[in-house]
């Protein structure tokens, strides 16, 4: 087998959810940098302290919209609490990936490329159904969010400034408003950039 093969062989090896240890490690570390207290951290996000101290130690299991939360409140791109070390080659294969779940929507989000260092944009794969819409809080301010839908039909953008968008129709907007996802056909998905200033 040549080097390559090995590489390659081995860039297939990607975990199907986003492990808890990762979440954790960042939460610990970016916490530690910005000088908060658990509870202040908890306070700014909107969560429990007890949630957020599970989630340090590495036994509670957020969903999408905790992490974002957390994200904000200590004022970094989601993907600095969600990545983790790769390989100099990365293959996700359609249905693998760190994949996070939302609470209260039929909405999933795998994390396809965090941003390398100086660089901030982060690739997502987006998997939805019709029946709930995902709600999106601010994110950092500045951000930019570029959609992408890949099948189905969907409704998304600003609060107010929404768009129905079909395969291969692309929109940009603020990410730092108010904004939404709805699946507006079975098997809708989609392709989200998100640039960080």
């Amino acid at each position: 087998m040549t080097e390559d093969a090995e590489v390659a062989e081995d860039a297939d090896v990607t975990p199907s959810r986003m492990p808890r240890e990762w979440i954790a490690a960042a939460l610990r570390r970016e916490r530690t940098r910005a000088g908060l207290s658990l509870s202040e951290l908890a306070k700014r996000a909107g969560i429990a302290k007890s949630t957020l101290s599970q989630l340090e130690a590495a036994s509670g299991n957020p969903g999408i919209e905790t992490v974002w939360a957390l994200a904000v409140a200590l004022g970094v791109p989601f993907s600095v609490l969600a990545e983790s070390p790769g390989p100099a080659v990365t293959v996700i294969r359609a249905g693998e990936g760190p994949t996070m779940h939302a609470e209260q929507a039929s909405y999933a989000g795998t994390l396809l490329s965090p941003a390398p260092s100086g660089v901030r944009r982060d690739i997502y794969h987006g998997a939805m159904e019709p029946g709930s819409v995902r709600e999106s809080e601010p994110h950092i301010p500045g951000s930019v969010e570029h959609l992408i839908v890949s099948t189905g039909r969907m409704l998304a953008g600003p609060n107010g400034e929404r768009v129905e968008l079909g395969p291969g129709d692309y929109m940009s907007y603020r990410g730092d408003v108010p904004h939404a996802y709805e699946a507006l056909a079975p098997g809708t998905t989609f392709v989200l950039v998100m640039q960080h200033v």
